[in-house]
């Protein structure tokens, strides 16, 4: 019998990981018993410094166990048959690594390894609070005990291939041949994972009826990091389908795009409501639930990702492993549910509601909206399954469901986005009202003014009326959203010249530095408004499709597009025809492109290479559909996409703003600033 040491070392590690995680969890969950804390605390701190060390070497494991597999994909063993239908000879090296996650048993093993990192960093970090980061690995050691059984014995990524060795790979899915498909999945599962870390100190702080808010101040960089990871891995998404699919758009309400944007938005709600459990010590219980919410649809985005239960375009394997995620997410809803009984009177606020125009209000409005978006999502993503259940048939739900409910419902977070740095704590003055609403109210009549005498007029004919409509106000509420932010700014940078004496330029920068989350956050917010910007062009796209021999023309917009020539081209991995496209606006050329149609050896299937020309006003996105075996002309569909690049630089802001939000803050003396919510956790962790 041939011996395969790479494959059986893999094999090794995982079971090694599951022997550490199994004790990391009973080990762990021994120790934090009261009883043997009562009869021996010494031997419960040992047993649960054995337990935090054993978690820690499952970190050692499952990488050992990630470099045998990314090993065999870069030797070319195809006695794995994993790589064998993953990978080829030819494939580019950069692609090797998407090995890793192209498949259900690679992701799985990715998924795992990621926990076992973030866990490897909080047992690192255990002594911000023993106790509580106990309560932490174990509750994590159990998520991850999951996944290493699926991994051992449902899911195993170093399975021999039976029979003769393959002299080739099938290859990497076309689809994932390029280059963000190297970023965007670890991305996104990044996102996906950390979650776990604020559930798991959430449930733990639960468990142990933890006095005051300071679980929420560990994990606040934890799920600020993770919502950005998130955000970061839904757009380089985005505009992989933008590049890729050759639609010529970036979101399709796809079941996986779905599967992602639910937690984010719970993970949003999570992120704004836990401020008024620092600030006020309310809306505990909303806390508790949208923590858990996310992560248990994170559990439910990998199921749908890697499952096959749905149809989509994102979901790169079928499995048969539903059941182990149905009893999962029941299995931890139960715990969750239980846990919150238990312990429900802990949670009880310390302040209530004073008044509807309070920035209280703002928060509580914004969950609201936030979960109302993300049921809704939901029930699109899940009804074709619970159609075919109860009916027998599966009835599909589309795009215009999910633009036709979301679509306000977003203009309303726009709205809310301005509203709530505008309104005060517990209540806010008619006076103020009135004095902090004038500027933003003047920018969005101006607004709309010049957008309507600039020709953006609903009733045009030829205009889909409602899209025109909802772009208007996006642009209109946008502009409110900026004025009100930067009337904000710039007050209290006219504040600090004032103290100081100092020009703008370092006044701005003090104020900043006295307050990063807060200015953090205005320049997510600002990034969000330009995102919306972006989206809201797509309300004047444009399209043409026609058969371009040499020297036709296409015309579009203010663009002719010239078929210079088609021609093909091979090499080791794809075979490519492409057309040669010379583009003007107004009669000066601006660019040449290639957009061309690969067919992939391995794999024997076609992909689609967009060709894009990016400015700030449009995007002129050309796709080559093949040629037409009646002409023997290639086939050239043309679109003009208005305001596109807005959305990836307004993702590029949300990303600096998060950051911005995790400096911490310097007093004028020139020490750390210590936030309300910080002082409260000190006065509970004192209490305790």
């Amino acid at each position: 019998m041939p011996t395969h040491p790479m494959p059986e070392f893999g094999s090794f590690t995982l079971l090694l990981a599951l022997i550490l995680s199994l004790y990391t969890l009973v080990a762990g969950a021994f120790a934090l018993t009261p009883a043997l804390s009562r009869t021996n605390d010494a031997a419960a701190r040992r047993l649960g410094e054995t337990a935090r060390r054993a978690g820690m070497a499952s970190f050692i494991a499952m990488s050992c166990a990630a470099f045998a597999l990314c090993w065999a994909a870069f030797t070319n063993d195809f006695s794995v048959a994993y790589i064998m239908h993953h990978t080829n000879k030819d494939l580019h090296t950069a692609y090797k690594f998407s090995a890793l996650w192209s498949g259900q048993e690679g992701s799985l093993l990715l998924w795992a390894w990621l926990l076992s990192a973030y866990g490897f960093v909080l047992r690192f970090r255990h002594k911000v609070d023993v106790k509580l980061s106990a309560f932490a690995s174990t509750i994590l050691a159990g998520i991850q005990l999951f996944f290493v059984l699926l991994l051992n014995f449902a899911a195993h990524p170093f399975d021999i291939q039976p029979g003769p060795v393959a002299l080739d790979g099938f290859g990497l899915n076309p689809l994932l041949q390029y280059p963000e498909m190297v970023i965007h999945p670890p991305m996104l599962y990044l996102g996906y994972v950390g979650f776990s870390v604020p559930f798991a100190f959430a449930l733990g702080a639960l468990i142990m009826r933890y006095p005051g808010e300071k679980w929420i101040h560990i994990t606040r960089r934890w799920t600020m990091v993770t919502w950005l990871f998130l955000t970061c891995g839904i757009f380089l998404g985005a505009h992989w389908a933008y590049s890729v699919l050759g639609w010529g758009g970036y979101w399709g309400w796809d079941p996986v795009e779905n599967a992602s944007l639910m937690p984010w938005l719970t993970g949003t709600a999570f992120l704004h409501s836990v401020m008024m459990q620092e600030k006020r010590g309310m809306m505990k219980n909303w806390n508790v639930w949208l923590i858990f919410s996310t992560f248990l649809l994170t559990i439910l985005g990998t199921l749908l990702t890697r499952s096959g239960i749905v149809a989509s375009v994102h979901a790169f394997a079928q499995s048969n492993i539903g059941y182990w995620f149905y009893g999962f997410i029941l299995l931890s809803f139960m715990v969750c549910l239980f846990v919150f009984f238990k312990n429900r009177d802990h949670l009880v606020s310390e302040n209530r509601l004073e008044s509807l125009v309070s920035r209280e209000s703002s928060f509580l409005f914004n969950n609201l909206i936030l979960l109302v978006a993300c049921f809704t999502v939901l029930w699109g993503t899940l009804f074709p399954v619970l159609s075919e259940y109860v009916k027998g048939e599966k009835a599909t739900v589309g795009a215009p469901f999910y633009n036709r409910v979301n679509i306000p419902i977003g203009l309303f977070l726009l709205f809310l986005t301005g509203l709530g740095p505008l309104l005060a704590w517990r209540s806010t003055s008619i006076r103020a009202i009135k004095r902090n609403f004038v500027l933003p109210g003047i920018a969005m009549a101006v607004t709309l003014v010049v957008l309507m005498i600039a020709g953006v007029r609903p009733w045009k004919d030829g205009d889909d009326m409602h899209a025109t409509i909802f772009s208007l106000m996006a642009f209109t509420l946008s502009a409110g959203v900026v004025t009100a932010i930067s009337s904000e700014f710039f007050r209290g940078v006219g504040v600090v010249m004032t103290q100081t004496s100092k020009n703008f330029f370092h006044s701005a920068v003090t104020l900043v530095r006295r307050n990063t989350r807060r200015y953090g956050g205005y320049l997510v917010h600002f990034g969000i408004v330009v995102m919306f910007i972006g989206i809201a062009g797509g309300a004047f796209n444009q399209s043409k499709e026609q058969e371009m021999g040499f020297g036709d023309t296409l015309l579009i917009g203010p663009y002719k597009i010239v078929c210079q020539s088609f021609t093909q081209d091979s090499n080791p991995n794809y075979d490519t025809e492409f057309a040669v496209l010379d583009a003007y606006k107004y009669g000066k050329k601006v660019t040449t492109l290639n957009p061309e149609k690969r067919f992939y050896n391995a794999s024997q299937t076609y992909a689609t290479m967009v060709a894009n020309h990016t400015t700030l006003q449009n995007d002129l996105y050309v796709i080559y559909e093949g040629k037409n075996p009646d002409t023997d002309k290639p086939i050239i569909k043309v679109f003009i996409n208005p305001l596109i690049v807005w959305i990836w630089i307004g993702v590029v802001i949300v990303a600096m703003g998060t950051l911005l939000a995790l400096v911490p803050a310097i007093k004028p003396g020139g020490t750390r600033t210590v936030s309300a919510g910080e002082a409260r956790a000190a006065e509970a962790s004192a209490h305790a």
